[in-house]
């Protein structure tokens, strides 16, 4: 439904951070722009942040403060709150929760909450006639969310996928470039400010499995269920398993995967190996790339910048505009009640798997390996060894044909007890895309 209004548009903006103050110098920079695609103008009625005092690079003049968020929500003059504090319960959750009950509509870049609160808040919301809007929650300033709701809205979608971090895939790339180990490149990101307070929520795979639990809940008509999603970081990919995937022309990403089977939903993010050649293999830095197929319109690659102060706010802005210009659609895409809720599923679609390994260097090592592989009825399409000085274990790399999850797992249970292998095997699936 879309609705007129000429009066302005008055935001709370909670939060004076990266992405807040961006938002801040699009309004100002841009106030007629925006008034001429809105059809009424933006402004900005007040403003909450931790610090009052903190130089900010902006004019703040103009702006109410409100030390509190939950009284910048609920203030008469605000009709969007405009939600940038981040969190996933506490504050940003109870100020989106009194402005949706005073009236206002919401605005927020935050995936946490969303991921793990998103199908009661979107309950709430349509129950009160408000509307949530999310754009900038996911891959930055790739406007995903509006292409899964909007323009493909006619497609059943079949997959989505893709690179949703990019901090790990600054590090990932950052180590095949400059054959640098993961510390070294882990410790160089922190120092550049790439890294998230807690270094897990990015190099763990959390930050990008929020985004890949909303992204399947537009995609497949679901209720928002992050617990499901199968989560595994980079924290173990090794410079030699950078080398050797490129050698055999492949690059490692942290890819989610989302896709609706006859088992129900399967929801993974996890290090995989993509063709060089392919459009993931080829992103590079703190890119993101979402791709999403459709019965009818087959894939479609979106790739940007996932994060930073301008394409976030951009991305915030463009719910904003939404807004201005009366459009008011349901949180998910659809209805909440009629979001299911999704059997979640592990994937069993065969893939084939990369496997690394040090064998002790003795007399039917390999042959045992091998035993291992045919028990668990996988075969292999290729297998290398490398060199390796006395005394050390024998790098031995093995790709498979296509073989099913449980199988990989057998094999990898089985493998330390034939006694010949060193440390822990590592298997990453290669995806196709």
């Amino acid at each position: 439904m879309t609705t007129t209004d000429s009066a302005p548009l008055r935001l709370g903006i909670a939060g004076l951070g990266t992405v807040g103050t961006g938002v801040v110098k699009i309004i100002q920079r841009h106030a007629d722009l925006l008034a001429n695609r809105s059809g009424r103008a933006v402004a900005i009625s007040a403003v909450s942040a931790r610090d009052r005092h903190k130089n900010r690079d902006f004019d703040m003049s103009d702006f109410a403060w409100e030390t509190s968020p939950l009284d910048l929500a609920t203030r008469d003059d605000v009709d969007v709150y405009v939600e940038l504090i981040g969190g996933d319960t506490g504050i940003a959750k109870d100020s989106i929760e009194a402005a949706l009950r005073t009236g206002k509509d919401v605005v927020t870049a935050n995936k946490a909450l969303l991921a793990i609160h998103g199908h009661e808040l979107a309950e709430l919301a349509e129950s009160l006639g408000r509307v949530i809007r999310f754009e900038a929650a996911v891959a930055g300033g790739i406007p995903v969310i509006k292409t899964l709701t909007e323009s493909l809205a006619g497609n059943g979608m079949t997959r989505v996928m893709g690179v949703m971090n990019g901090t790990c895939n600054y590090i990932l790339t950052r180590m095949e470039s400059a054959g640098l180990p993961y510390e070294t490149v882990f410790e160089e990101a922190r120092q550049l400010g790439y890294l998230e307070a807690d270094p897990t929520l990015d190099v763990g795979g959390i930050d990008a499995g929020h985004k890949l639990a909303i992204l399947s809940a537009i995609a497949f008509g679901t209720q928002v269920d992050f617990d499901a999603v199968e989560i595994e970081g980079i924290e173990r990919v090794s410079i030699d398993d950078i080398n050797r995937a490129r050698d055999m022309g492949y690059r490692i990403k942290l890819l989610g995967v989302a896709q609706m089977t006859a088992r129900g939903l399967e929801q993974r993010m996890s290090p995989c190996l993509v063709p060089a050649d392919s459009p993931l293999g080829q992103l590079v830095g703190g890119t993101n790339m979402v791709v999403v197929e459709g019965d009818s319109v087959g894939q479609i690659v979106l790739r940007g910048a996932g994060a930073g102060e301008g394409p976030t706010a951009s991305a915030v802005m463009s719910d904003i505009v939404e807004i201005a210009r009366g459009v008011r659609l349901p949180v998910f895409g659809q209805p909440a009640a009629s979001l299911t809720a999704a059997q979640p599923a592990r994937t069993a679609v065969p893939a084939a798997y990369y496997m690394r390994m040090e064998l002790l260097d003795k007399p039917g090592a390999l042959a045992k390996v091998a035993s291992v592989l045919g028990d668990a009825g996988i075969s292999i399409d290729r297998m290398r060894q490398y060199s390796h000085h006395d005394g050390d274990g024998v790098p031995v790399l093995i790709v498979t044909d296509k073989t099913t999850p449980d199988a990989i797992d057998f094999a990898i249970e089985q493998l330390p007890k034939t006694g010949v292998i060193l440390g822990e095997p590592v298997e990453l699936r290669i995806e196709e895309v």
